[in-house]
């Protein structure tokens, strides 16, 4: 009967070590920031955001139960768990796949739902509540960093509030310096920035859309790669 080749067992054991040490990493930094309140004032992470890190701590477990699994099933030679972990990577790459598609086929929702979120947020610049005003004064920085005004309709997103004062500084207040003129529109009787932060938003997606293709593209390739040595591991230990 063949053997079980040891080059693609214990191959096949450090590649999931590992894969199980990396879900370890993400799964204990992200239980760490979502129980932490003091990472949370530092990250400035409020409770909108905790979906994300939830999203976090489910990945991290995902990895870590299959680099168990291909832990396992490599050095005790379990055709269960190597089954586990092959159906385990064919659903993620299943998933990444309806994922890319549906991201294709349902553009132009995507492009409608993120125009309704900011127009939400419009109307939290135009608000005068509390939440919303502490809303304001982080959307001024936001502004300030990318020298950007308003999200939708530049300066007149802000309606009454455009003369509203955060930390002694004026709203959009555009600061010509090193700064072309193109950069800066006279609105209201004093010079603000010209771009809205809608589009400035909409670049910062598009540049990274192929920046996440890349890493999902490769994410895909690992995980066909892990099929492969798993299910060939799995058909050497029947055969034995």
């Amino acid at each position: 009967m063949a053997g079980v080749s040891g080059c693609m067992k214990y191959s096949m054991f450090i590649f999931n070590f590992f894969f199980w040490v990396c879900g370890s990493v993400i799964l204990g930094v992200s239980i760490w920031i979502r129980v932490s309140k003091d990472i949370q004032q530092e990250l400035e992470i409020d409770s909108s955001l905790f979906a994300g890190v939830d999203l976090l701590i489910a990945v991290g477990s995902i990895i870590m139960v299959l680099g168990f699994l291909g832990c396992c099933g490599a050095i005790k030679e379990s055709r269960c768990m190597l089954l586990l972990f092959f159906i385990g990577l064919l659903l993620i790459l299943i998933l990444q796949i309806t994922g890319g598609i549906l991201g294709a086929v349902y553009r132009s929702q995507i492009e409608t739902s993120l125009n309704k979120t900011l127009q939400a947020s419009v109307n939290s610049l135009q608000s005068s509540t509390e939440e919303s005003k502490a809303f304001q004064e982080k959307f001024q920085k936001f502004e300030r960093m990318n020298q950007c005004c308003g999200l939708l309709n530049g300066p007149a997103d802000w309606g009454k509030n455009f003369n509203a004062n955060f930390g002694g500084r004026k709203i959009c207040q555009c600061e010509l310096g090193d700064l072309p003129s193109s950069h800066c529109i006279m609105f209201q009787g004093r010079l603000v920035y010209n771009q809205p932060c809608g589009h400035v938003i909409a670049e910062y997606l598009e540049d990274h859309l192929l920046i996440i293709m890349g890493i999902a593209f490769g994410l895909a390739v690992i995980e066909i790669l892990g099929m492969g040595f798993s299910m060939s591991l799995y058909c050497q230990i029947q055969k034995k």
